[in-house]
């Protein structure tokens, strides 16, 4: 796990250190024009100067975000961006680094400052969208067509903007500038919503040819009939709709107005070759999809998988202890033992342990512990022989999580197979480290008997659970030595 927050962070690193690299890159182009490759050079060493502070800091962001407090983060960021920067600029200003102008570095200063700025407004838009669900549920459908309306909104917009402007519109033709006069749009608001429409109609020809392609000609014809029926049936779409889509787009007014974009002969080839490239070219977008969708529902059911083999699992893990502790009742109900009441309110908490918190995916390390130490009175009262038991824990923090019901496996089996048949005494040694979100968990108890029956079942399931709830992060080793098993176990719980 920390391998992949360090490869997690160092991705987010390169790609910041990549933007502002990217940002000097075409400040230096922009400076001068024609640029030369002595020049760029220059203006680039000279732009890079006064801005490594920044560049250091990029790369090292995510390495700070963990260690330093906010206030600690809010610091450096200001010495980086309030000090360091404007600081090393007017020496570079001052000292007239490379030759360059004043300018030059000043407007990369703000440039820099301008695009961490719109970083730190990317980073809290990304955690107040996480809280917004609707995102999550526009489908790349709905986001192409959200997409078309803007571009006709936007080329409408410029295209009323560029009426009876002598640069863009003549007697023939209009051209679209790169034009945004309100006024205008505000004037001839009817006009522009016409142009919207028609804008959009362009499109959605376009759009019609690609969910044609993605919802019929891949989905069905190229998965059930292979892929020389997918071309032919390519080709039988394109030729049924392209001379119908050809006729309507050349019918449309602002094709007249833009100089004929589309031909007045619906059936020429280049309508039908421009059908063909949006479908083919679609094609590695639409399999990329299909792939995508395919591979989504091949981890939910691995996912229901795990949850099914977990519950499983715990199953076969209850009806042992179950079996133990009715066992335990029973010898004292037998002996008429005074402790046989607090017993059974034992009994029933440790019941009520497995029955509810035995279900849920976490419970803390302070309730774990708890019902070891009251598994093990409950054990110790129906031995007959002395018990040298001990326990050693040092927890940093008591309300880390962890899944429930692992360490009791490595106690049940150590009276089960070590501490309940021996004919002496007996020992069972417990230690529990659980700091920095690491857990370490050792079992040493005497043993005699079959080595094959010193795991038994209990650690077997153990192990299935763990691959299951710790895939990687774990470690369990298991031996018998001198009469004595012992049991390790690690956990890397964050």
């Amino acid at each position: 796990m920390d391998v992949i927050k360090e490869k997690e962070g160092l991705i987010v690193a390169k790609l910041d250190v990549w933007l502002f690299t990217g940002m000097l890159i075409w400040v230096s182009i922009l400076a001068v024009t024609p640029v030369s490759w002595p020049v760029f050079v220059r203006h680039l060493l000279a732009l890079a100067l006064p801005q490594l502070p920044v560049l250091l800091f990029a790369w090292y962001r995510t390495y700070l975000l963990e260690r330093l407090s906010r206030k600690q983060y809010l610091l450096s960021w200001m010495c980086v961006f309030g000090v360091c920067l404007p600081l090393l600029t007017a020496i570079c200003i001052y000292t007239q680094v490379l030759g360059v102008t004043d300018q030059l570095l000043a407007t990369g200063a703000i440039y820099c400052i301008s695009l961490e700025s719109l970083l730190v407004l990317n980073a809290w838009y990304r955690q107040q969208v996480r809280q917004v669900r609707w995102i999550g549920r526009i489908s790349l459908d709905k986001a192409v067509l959200i997409s078309l309306l803007m571009i006709a909104v936007i080329l409408s917009a410029m295209a009323v903007s560029s009426l009876n402007n002598p640069l863009y519109h003549t007697k023939d033709q209009l051209l679209i500038g790169y034009e945004f006069i309100p006024a205008k749009i505000i004037a001839h608001f009817g006009l522009f919503l016409l142009f919207i429409a028609q804008f959009l109609f362009m499109y959605m020809c376009g759009y019609c040819l690609y969910y044609l392609n993605s919802r019929w000609l891949v989905a069905r014809v190229l998965k059930q009939r292979g892929i020389i029926a997918y071309v032919m049936s390519a080709f039988a779409v394109i030729a049924i709709l392209y001379p119908l889509m050809g006729q309507l787009l050349a019918w449309m007014p602002i094709n007249r107005l833009l100089g004929g974009i589309f031909a007045e002969n619906p059936f020429v080839l280049e309508n039908a070759f421009g059908a063909l490239m949006i479908v083919f070219a679609t094609l590695p977008v639409v399999l990329a999809i299909q792939w995508t969708r395919q591979n989504n529902r091949i981890v939910a059911l691995e996912q229901e998988k795990t949850r099914t083999e977990l519950d499983l699992l715990k199953q076969q893990l209850n009806p042992h202890f179950f079996f133990n502790t009715l066992n335990n009742l029973y010898a004292l109900s037998l002996q008429q033992s005074k402790q046989t009441p607090d017993s059974i309110l034992q009994l029933s908490e440790l019941m009520r342990y497995v029955i509810y918190k035995g279900q849920e995916p976490r419970v803390s390390i302070r309730e774990e512990v708890k019902y070891l130490e009251d598994y093990m009175d409950l054990q110790q009262i129906r031995l007959r022989k002395s018990l040298d038991l001990q326990f050693q824990s040092d927890i940093e923090d008591p309300a880390q999580q962890i899944a429930p019901m692992l360490l009791i496996v490595f106690i049940e089996n150590a009276f089960k197979h070590g501490i309940e048949p021996a004919e002496d005494a007996a020992f069972l040694h417990l230690t529990l480290r659980c700091k920095q979100q690491r857990l370490y968990f050792s079992c040493e108890n005497s043993f005699e008997g079959d080595v094959s029956a010193a795991g038994g079942i209990g650690l077997s399931n153990l192990q299935k659970r763990l691959e299951l709830l710790y895939p990687g992060r774990y470690q369990l080793q298991t031996g018998i030595k001198n009469h004595t098993f012992k049991a390790e176990m690690q956990l890397d719980l964050s």
